[in-house]
């Protein structure tokens, strides 16, 4: 038997749901485990995540609040002034030690599965550019598409980005929480708000199998990021 993918939607340090969605979903050493990104931030275990990611050789693409954090991390080897983080961002500086910093620094910002015709990204694409052309910064922060054709990290305006997505590659993805899941037929939405006290969602490829847990407590409040 082939091995499995498990993709995950934004964890933001809920290490104990990420356990429990890897018991839900059968979850076997031997399969792969990927992430959407925003691993740390806003939840309690951000160390942990990031942790369990290493021990079980996970792959994770770089969201915004790992960029966030990182812009810390970068300024301290640097020798620079460090940058005034919001707390959920220093709590994350204070906690993760050299070897997690080395791992998230090294996050990509797109992971292509090819086995499967699949592209792992946090935020969303641009439907009108290549993958090489696309900005970095909408790469980890964008909603919507706008009448103009423009990315925006809005939910309020435009369109939802994956219902322009043409495919024919499948485009898995987080960061949306406000629209919660969404499954079109070239690109799902896996951000179902766990550390908002929503669900931590997952689907495996290639079957397309949807798994989610609930949120053991609410930790933070939704808000623009």
């Amino acid at each position: 038997m082939s091995a499995r993918t498990l993709i995950v939607g934004d964890i933001h340090g809920c290490r104990e749901e990420l356990e429990d969605l890897l018991e839900e979903s059968g979850w076997e050493t031997g399969d792969r485990l990927v992430s959407v990104g925003d691993l740390v931030a806003k939840g309690p275990d951000s160390l942990g995540v990031v942790r369990l990611f290493e021990e079980l050789g996970g792959r994770a693409v770089r969201g915004n609040h790992d960029q966030h954090c990182l812009r810390w991390w970068d300024a301290s080897r640097a020798g620079e002034e460090l940058p005034k983080l919001k707390p959920a961002h220093q709590r994350v500086a204070d906690a993760l030690g050299d070897e997690e910093w080395k791992w998230l620094g090294a996050l990509p910002l797109w992971l292509a599965l090819e086995e499967y015709d699949a592209l792992v990204v946090h935020a969303g694409l641009e439907t009108n550019l290549p993958l090489k052309d696309q900005d970095p910064y909408n790469l980890m922060n964008m909603r919507s598409i706008l009448a103009d054709g423009s990315a925006s990290r809005s939910y309020e305006e435009g369109t939802p980005w994956a219902e322009l997505w043409p495919g024919p590659r499948l485009v898995v993805f987080g960061h949306d929480a406000v629209r919660g899941l969404q499954t079109r037929e070239h690109a799902i939405g896996l951000d179902t708000g766990c550390v908002y006290g929503g669900w931590l969602t997952g689907v495996w490829l290639p079957e397309r199998d949807l798994v989610s847990v609930p949120a053991r407590a609410t930790y933070a409040r939704p808000g623009k990021d």
